[in-house]
């Protein structure tokens, strides 16, 4: 995530005050809600419980997780980072990651933001120099990027955008539900780097090619199928129609109901933990 700017240093310093966590706890959660798109947040911090998941106007989930004062606390604080990051322009995905040129004049639209954007006073970040956005205007604020051997890469949780140059080629990528945790060198063939995330090894044939040196590409490629999810219940696979129209409050309930069943003994420390894991993989 970019450096904080002097506005941004204030506001989070004012926010770990008003709600006792520390300046790095909530810098940690800042960037956690805004990959989120400001709807949600996958964290883990010590001062937040370890590992946990929020969603707005849903389910929170800390890994300490009978502390519900220590959950209110989170609630609240992801609240008030949502509603920050919601006055920021370019901040927040509105659904669409194409120019649009009107009147001469060129707009940007979702997590790109406007050349604009740059200059304003109040701004979180400190902008990253247009001469750095070799991935083009539509596209801030890299997780993680780097490059070897001619090649070069910067990964997008927020916007889910993997942009890759080689050979003078800038190829922007859908990463769908990947979060990409790795990345190695690879011996032969292909790009000279591969990913991996939860899902393990990422195959770039299978990911949607959303633009071409700033062009869409002339065949998409097809939509990979959805994976299947848990039921309810936290056990039985349920058929992708079922998991198409599964949605996150779903997971959150049945990790409730695993934690209640370990909690009376039904279900090992290490079963839950497993299933947890299982469940939170999916959102």
């Amino acid at each position: 995530m970019a450096q904080l700017s002097p506005t941004g240093i204030l506001a989070v310093q004012d926010i770990a005050q008003r709600h006792g966590f520390s300046f790095d706890a909530v810098q940690s959660m800042l960037n956690s809600v805004i990959n989120g798109n400001g709807s949600m947040a996958q964290f883990s911090h010590y001062e937040f419980g370890g590992s946990g998941q929020w969603m707005q106007g849903g389910m929170t989930m800390i890994g300490d997780m009978f502390n519900n004062y220590l959950k209110g606390r989170v609630d609240n604080l992801c609240a008030e980072l949502s509603r920050l990051i919601a006055s920021q322009p370019g901040l927040m995905r509105s659904g669409s990651f194409q120019s649009q040129t009107q009147n001469g004049n060129t707009s940007y639209n979702g997590f790109g933001g406007s050349p604009d954007d740059a200059a304003n006073p109040n701004s979180l970040f400190v902008p990253v120099p247009a001469q750095a956005n070799w991935w083009g205007p539509d596209l801030k604020w890299p997780n993680s990027s780097g490059g070897q051997n001619g090649m070069r890469y910067a990964w997008f949780s927020q916007a889910r955008r993997l942009a890759i140059e080689s050979n003078g080629q800038v190829v922007i990528y859908d990463t769908l539900d990947h979060q990409i945790g790795g990345v190695s060198q690879q011996q032969s063939g292909g790009y000279s780097v591969t990913f991996s995330s939860q899902f393990g090894y990422v195959d770039l044939s299978r990911l949607p090619v959303i633009s071409i040196n700033g062009q869409p590409p002339l065949n998409p490629a097809p939509q990979p199928a959805p994976a299947p999810v848990y039921s309810n219940t936290g056990y039985a696979p349920v058929n992708n129609a079922i998991a198409s129209s599964a949605g996150d409050s779903d997971i959150f309930a049945s990790i409730e109901k695993l934690a209640a069943l370990q909690s009376r003994g039904i279900l090992s420390e290490q079963e839950y933990a497993s299933k947890k894991a299982e469940l939170l993989s999916r959102l």
